[in-house]
């Protein structure tokens, strides 16, 4: 979805070592860095050699009348047909010498060559006067709109933002640690990166002793990979990247290991789980393994009379009777819940949690596309303090579970600050509880197009004192949330110690949590679970 319906296709690129025109007057090869790109810009499918300078004209070959030959373990000759415009009747040939930079390189190019012929061939992609348009949609194309999948892959082709990652020292150490300490799981294994970005995961695991990494990358960032790469030259034999999405590519062998940052806000923002899902359905092996392989959202009511405060003073705005004559006051009540339909995106103190935390569990291993469409959590706290409930405080944290070693990645509040910071859901309407009493609810995340999910939370609490036999509700209070539309507060709490009475919640920070490979208990697992993840937790078990 990189572009109007009548440009959509397929579209990937391979770094050569050089090409030559065998039909040129002048055989001598392009010896500067090569890029082979197949496309269908001009509404032909075709192969299209162009130095990286481009001070060179480009070489296109067209793919329904194209042939490909291995010469050897690194040479092919590419070989297609065409007509001479003098002399129309006239046929001619046309060769292209390829000269790879490693066997790898070689197997992945002849492999999408055959693909995308077939393709060509099997009449999957119609000609029109504007353009190719491939019957072969993904789920990716069904289920994203496409203004909002061009904006998600310009976001990313930046490097901007890219170094905004990279700068995200507690994120990019973290998957560091967890690929170098378990190098045996990569010594000699074939990788496969999804959504590799900058190629930094990428060469991280060819730093681990991997045998190849594929580094899939489906954005403009795909160039910047390959240069990035290419400046490591004891890494970049070893990895291969390939622009296009995880959806659509072919790759020329199965991984024994897929590394991925799948993880958006409240971990499922962006929806790039269900690509990393289909992404281990497409590549990887049997018995294979997933880094990371586990993940999980935390949540627990919390109160904050400041941020509740702030919010409901931005509508204020909106009660002026005369502003330049104008009474605004007829829409304060749809910008007030406006406001509160923002997820709060900033880093808070523990100390505002007014109970224990749960969690959900989701198993990249196990988990299927399907089962991220719509994802809903029962809630279950007792208070262990009276105040005034503001709303659902969240958080994740997502599990490598290496040969050697397990660690974990945490966002937790407390914990050294991440770019992803924590997540809050404020109601509008604030409960009421004492220390001891139950809280109830539901956290209920629906997908939409946009590659995010719309919120729906319900926070209740049971009758307390005379009367609770009744088992009544006292107090519900609910809302909507866009969690593509959040509310980047980015506040940054100071750590400080604390008090002798509040050391019972105060959170435990994951990555220090001895986890034993063949015998993962509950509790180290940090936290009680949310209501229905007991079999979660034991399909976990099972995996490692």
């Amino acid at each position: 979805m990189e572009g109007p319906i009548g440009q959509k296709h397929k579209q990937l690129e391979f770094a050569l070592a050089s090409v030559s025109d065998l039909s040129s007057s002048s055989s001598a090869a392009q010896s500067k860095p090569v890029v082979a790109r197949f496309s269908a810009d001009s509404g032909v499918a075709e192969l299209r050699f162009q130095q990286e300078s481009e001070s060179i004209a480009a070489i296109n070959v067209d793919l329904q009348t194209a042939k490909l030959f291995k010469l050897g373990p690194v040479q092919s000759v590419c070989i297609s047909e065409g007509s001479d415009s003098s002399k129309e009747q006239t046929s001619y040939s046309r060769g292209v010498s390829i000269q790879f930079r490693n066997e790898e390189e070689s197997g992945a190019f002849h492999c999408t060559f055959e693909q995308r012929k077939k393709e060509v061939l099997q009449g999957e992609q119609l000609q029109l006067p504007n353009g190719t348009v491939s019957d072969t949609r993904t789920k990716f194309d069904d289920k994203i709109e496409p203004s909002s999948s061009k904006m998600y892959f310009h976001y990313y082709g930046q490097l901007l933002h890219q170094q905004n990652m990279l700068q995200d020292y507690v994120r990019t150490g973290t998957y560091f640690a967890a690929v170098i300490e378990n190098r045996s799981d990569f010594i000699g294994r074939v990788v496969v990166d999804v959504g590799a970005g900058s190629g930094i995961l990428s060469l991280f695991a060819a730093q681990a002793g991997a045998k190849h990494v594929y580094a899939v990358e489906a954005s403009e960032m795909a160039e910047y990979a390959r240069k990035l790469i290419s400046g490591n030259p004891l890494l970049s034999q070893r990895i291969t990247v390939v622009k296009g999405k995880v959806e659509e590519v072919e790759l020329p062998e199965k991984a024994d290991i897929m590394i991925s940052e799948p993880m958006g806000t409240l971990l499922v923002n962006e929806r790039m789980l269900e690509s990393y899902v289909i992404a281990r359905d497409r590549f990887l092996l049997p018995n294979g393994k997933m880094f990371p392989s586990v993940g999980r959202i935390h949540m627990a009511p919390f109160s904050d009379e400041y941020l509740f405060i702030e919010i409901a003073n931005k509508a204020l705005f909106w009660q002026q009777q005369n502003y330049y004559g104008v009474d605004l006051t007829s829409l304060y009540g749809s910008a007030f819940q406006g406001y509160f339909s923002q997820p709060v995106v900033d880093a808070f103190d523990p100390r505002l949690l007014v109970a224990p935390p749960i969690f959900h569990v989701i198993d990249f291993m196990k988990s299927k596309e399907e089962d991220l469409y719509e994802i809903d959590i029962p809630l279950r706290f007792i208070s262990s303090v009276g105040a005034r409930v503001h709303g659902l405080a969240c958080w994740f944290d997502v599990l490598f579970n290496g040969s050697t070693v397990q660690r974990w990645l945490t966002t937790a509040p407390g914990a050294p600050t991440t770019h992803w910071y924590q997540l809050r859901c404020v109601l509008s309407q604030p409960i009421y509880v004492m220390a001891g009493q139950e809280i109830t609810g539901r956290l209920h995340m629906i997908a939409h197009n946009a590659q995010s999910y719309t919120i729906y939370l319900t926070l209740s609490t049971k009758m307390w004192g005379p009367g609770a036999e009744q088992e009544g509700i006292l107090q519900t209070s609910s809302c909507k949330l866009d969690l593509k539309e959040p509310y980047y507060r980015m506040s940054q709490p100071q750590a400080y110690p604390l008090t002798q009475d509040q050391q019972q919640h105060q959170l435990i920070t994951t990555q220090d949590i001895p986890i034993q490979s063949q015998d993962l208990e509950e509790a180290e697992l940090m936290q009680q679970p949310s209501p229905n993840s007991d079999a979660q937790l034991n399909s976990i078990m099972g995996n490692v």
